[in-house]
């Protein structure tokens, strides 16, 4: 297949190098001295300083060059950048399928990836998720890695996951979309609440407690918001939600980390460098939650944190001062 990547990112730049090896893929960055650096050095210094571009690979800061002619098109911005590069693919007159990788809420609007789209874009082209327990960087190293991807039209969530499986990136079909998304940004969430466990030094007990109570809190508003149980038991729930609040590549627990030192949080994503989604989901979350009438404690506590309202230690405390309550 031929395919355009919109976004020059860790996640973006990572996926292509992925997809390279059996599709045609064209990589876009937004930045025009970006595209040319990527182009002349053939590595993305920021991200993947370590990994090598296919020869394969085209890089172009033109969105109409990336799409022209392509079969499938995988966003691979921010959660904030998906409208724009939605309205960039209708731009082009291509009405091409359109997959994202993005997992979050959009700020202000609440909104989910697959909402964003259904209000950008003609109801006749087809769509979806491409979600999972994903580093960027073992990706890019043809590391193993499992994904799902749901769509709304279940045979073209299976005719894509079988276009783009491969040995070391196995794709896995799903028609769950809210099921998946809400699974895939909530957990950014409860990174940052393990993180902060973790730099605390409260010891895996706690962990495993966090990570727990965390899937009960995705399960209860994915639910809300039209997900179905199983998925939540799958890779993009608690298979998504063990990496990001175990592994060291993970950017949220990081920011989680460094909360637990005191330290401001400008200066925790400054240094961070990269866009941890967790931050603003977990804001929109709170309000969502609070809106629906669900019992999100850990995501209230994280939302304490970032706002300052609370040092993380203390956060800590009041959670483990909650009164005791049935485990279901």
């Amino acid at each position: 297949m031929k395919l355009a990547v919109l976004g020059a990112g860790a996640w973006g730049t990572a996926i292509s190098i992925g997809l390279a090896a059996r599709h045609t893929v064209t990589l876009w960055a937004r930045d025009a001295a970006l595209a040319d650096t990527l182009q002349a050095r053939r590595v993305n210094a920021r991200y993947l300083p370590d990994i090598a571009f296919p020869a394969s690979l085209k890089i172009t800061a033109q969105p109409a060059q990336a799409l022209a002619g392509c079969e499938l098109v995988l966003v691979a911005t921010p959660t904030a950048g998906l409208r724009p590069a939605l309205r960039h693919i209708l731009a082009s007159g291509h009405a091409v399928p359109v997959l994202w990788l993005c997992k979050g809420f959009e700020s202000e609007t609440a909104q989910l990836p697959h909402e964003i789209a259904a209000a950008e874009l003609p109801a006749t082209m087809l769509r979806g998720a491409l979600s999972g327990p994903s580093f960027a960087l073992e990706v890019a190293r043809g590391l193993p890695t499992a994904l799902t991807l749901a769509s709304g039209d279940p045979d073209f969530a299976r005719r894509m996951a079988r276009e783009l499986h491969a040995p070391a990136l196995r794709i896995y079909s799903s028609d769950d979309v809210p099921g998946v998304e809400v699974a895939g940004a909530v957990k950014n969430v409860m990174a940052i609440a393990s993180g902060i466990s973790d730099g605390l030094g409260l010891g895996a007990n706690a962990r495993a407690a966090l990570v727990t109570r965390g899937l009960a809190e995705i399960t209860r508003l994915g639910l809300k918001l039209g997900g179905r149980i199983e998925t939540f038991m799958g890779l993009t729930g608690v298979g998504d939600l063990i990496l990001t609040c175990t592994g060291d590549l993970s950017r949220n627990r990081n920011v989680g980390l460094k909360l637990a030192q005191a330290r401001p949080l400008d200066e925790v994503l400054r240094e961070l460098g990269h866009v941890a989604e967790g931050v603003n989901t977990a804001r929109e979350v709170n309000r969502l939650a609070t809106a629906l009438g669900i019992e999100m404690p850990i995501t209230r506590a994280v939302c304490r944190v970032l706002d300052g309202e609370v040092a993380a230690r203390d956060a800590a405390q009041e959670l483990l001062r909650r009164d005791p309550t049935s485990e279901y």
